[in-house]
């Protein structure tokens, strides 16, 4: 694309931000156009009170969810990446939900800049805890020994593969005195050198994040509850006792449907993408509820100030939920509708259960080998049009326009 006349490069760039919002996002999102990322005055780095203030401003009040989601159980994220790549234009701007999987998308799409919106504020910690996880340590090794307070990791250099790492790990016991020490270099990196003003209440959900990844080192699943969460209640318990689930290991030694993969852990050169924009501020937690009437309104207004648009929105299966309480998911498309698109603004969603199996209205199949959920896409443009138009009233409705 960069060898095509300036002149062509602005007519498929405009022929793209004015398709209307029933075009097919694949017709509209040719290779060419794919490859002309929109332009826009999104800073190359944040300054720390930038990111702070950011932080602080765009947020809501922080509610609950029934777990603590410190590692994904989509085990199907990464089928939809090759898709994505071939539609999403770079550096646009990035939504997701949730902890670390929104780094395995950022890494494969190079957005300009993401914001993480979940509504539990220990998520927004979670992701600082990364942050200074990621900026402390230079390679990949380097920062799973810190995760898990682990000795430096011995037979491995900067080509070994996921599973070789992983293997390296286990061959370092936890060490506790380790664990209090990187405790400490997490809040010095984040109030000392950031000059982030966390909270008492804020270091201990740090701590708790971080005591549980140290505790249940790379077995860390979906269904742990921590020390901050009341351990006893039905529901978590109910998880335990279900079909296994995914461990943060596993979880980084997932692949596409041809075998590659693209966990941000799966080489040294998507680790740098990530330790970069991590680096420069570029990845930015926020406390909201997709519903609410800030958080999503506020990265729009953010971004439609600075000439570009969101080109991905991982939303999990957040939607599911919304349609469970009141007019809430009609809440969320209205916010939706306030974000600055193209015709290649994608939703980026899971769904899981037995459901697909049976339901002949959803051609669906299974992905993963675990086969615990599918990872599916849908254009934000139609979805929105369809809103409009009535026909998506239940959870399934979305599920019905979205494709794997």
């Amino acid at each position: 694309m960069s060898r095509l006349p300036l002149a062509l490069r602005r007519a498929l760039l405009a022929a793209a931000l004015l398709a209307p919002a029933g075009t097919s996002a694949c017709a509209s999102a040719s290779g060419a156009a794919r490859a002309a990322a929109p332009a826009h005055r999104i800073p190359t780095r944040l300054a720390d009170s930038t990111f702070w203030r950011m932080m602080r401003e765009m947020s809501e009040p922080g509610g609950t969810f029934r777990s603590e989601n410190l590692v994904s159980n989509e085990t199907s994220l990464q089928w939809v990446i090759p898709e994505l790549t071939r539609q999403v234009a770079p550096g646009g701007v990035y939504v997701g939900v949730a902890p670390d999987q929104n780094f395995t998308y950022v890494t494969a799409l190079r957005p300009a800049i993401a914001f993480i919106v979940d509504i539990r504020h220990q998520n927004a910690m979670q992701h600082l805890m990364f942050k200074a996880l990621l900026e402390m340590s230079a390679t990949r090794a380097e920062f799973l020994a810190r995760l898990f307070a682990r000795a430096p990791l011995t037979g491995v250099d900067t080509a070994a593969s996921v599973a070789a790492l992983f293997d390296a790990l286990a061959r370092q016991p936890p060490d506790s005195a380790r664990h209090r020490d990187n405790m400490r270099a997490i809040v010095d990196r984040l109030t000392r050198v950031h000059g982030f003003a966390l909270t008492e209440a804020e270091q201990a959900s740090l701590g708790c994040v971080y005591g549980a990844f140290f505790g249940q080192g790379p077995e860390l699943t979906y269904a742990h509850s921590s020390e901050c969460r009341d351990a006893s209640a039905p529901w978590m318990n109910a998880m335990r006792m279900g079909a296994p689930w995914p461990t943060y290991r596993s979880m980084m030694s997932e692949t596409d449907s041809a075998g590659v993969t693209h966990s941000y852990l799966g080489s040294e050169a998507r680790y740098r993408v990530l330790k970069d924009m991590q680096e420069r501020n570029l990845i930015v937690p926020l406390t909201g509820n997709f519903a609410g009437d800030k958080a999503l309104r506020a990265v729009g207004q953010w971004t439609a100030a600075r000439g570009a648009r969101v080109t991905a929105f991982y939303v999990s299966n957040v939607e599911q939920y919304l349609f469970q309480q009141g007019d809430e998911a009609q809440r969320f498309y209205q916010n939706v509708a306030t974000l600055p698109l193209d015709a290649t603004s994608t939703f980026i969603r899971s769904f899981s259960g037995p459901r697909f199996v049976y339901d002949p209205n959803l051609p669906l199949r299974p992905q993963s080998q675990a086969g615990r959920s599918l990872q599916l896409v849908s254009s934000i443009p139609q979805t929105l049009q369809a809103v409009r138009e009535g026909r998506v009233v239940s959870w399934l409705d979305v599920i019905r326009l979205s494709r794997q």
